[in-house]
């Protein structure tokens, strides 16, 4: 049966349980909220691939990581998204590029791109990092007056290491997409190298 694959970084804990609390600030925003365990950064969607497919993809994930050292992130803005799409369909925090992360997320995507997977990689024109909070019902949200619309634009700042990325599988239930990290692959310590 094919499964779910996409690549990603993991959150810590604490920033997950901070972005819970947003969520509680627009109690009446029609919306379905992101459950903290499936908050992430999303580096590469591969899509629908078959269980022989899935040592490829580690195979490609290990390589990419062992030439890319740990590195910080941040994100900064909590927002409707994507940007200047109305009606919005999420609410997202958008994160930083950096030239970490940008060569990381290329580096995946092209490494992808150039094996036999190819064909399920949607790729991505302008990559921009960020966690979705949560999935806007779009109909009852154009339901509610203009002025009954929160607005949605907060500064914040969350910064943290990245020390790996995950080899994720989305399993779409009736309750919701559950997310299970396959493997997990360690970027380079550039200290420990020394």
């Amino acid at each position: 049966m094919p499964r779910r694959i996409f690549i990603a970084i993991k959150l810590p804990e604490k920033i997950k349980s901070q972005f819970i609390n947003y969520q509680r600030k627009w109690p009446d925003l029609p919306i379905k909220w992101t459950k903290k365990d499936n908050l992430h950064i999303t580096l590469v969607f591969i899509g629908y691939v078959k269980d022989e497919e899935i040592p490829e993809i580690c195979q490609i994930v290990e390589e990419i990581a062992g030439k890319n050292s740990i590195f910080t992130i941040s994100l900064n803005k909590i927002v409707y998204a994507p940007p200047k799409k109305m009606p919005p369909r999420m609410v997202w925090v958008s994160g930083e590029k950096s030239e970490e992360l940008t060569k990381l997320q290329r580096s995946l995507e092209n490494s992808l791109l150039a094996s036999p997977l190819k064909k399920n990689i949607k790729q991505e024109r302008l990559y921009s990092p960020h966690v979705t909070l949560g999935r806007i019902k779009r109909w009852d949200f154009k339901q509610l007056e203009i002025e009954e619309r929160p607005s949605i634009n907060e500064n914040v700042s969350f910064n943290f290491e990245v020390s790996s990325i995950e080899i994720m599988e989305s399993q779409l239930k009736r309750t919701g997409a559950e997310y299970t990290v396959l493997e997990s692959v360690p970027l380079i310590n550039e200290i420990m190298k020394q």
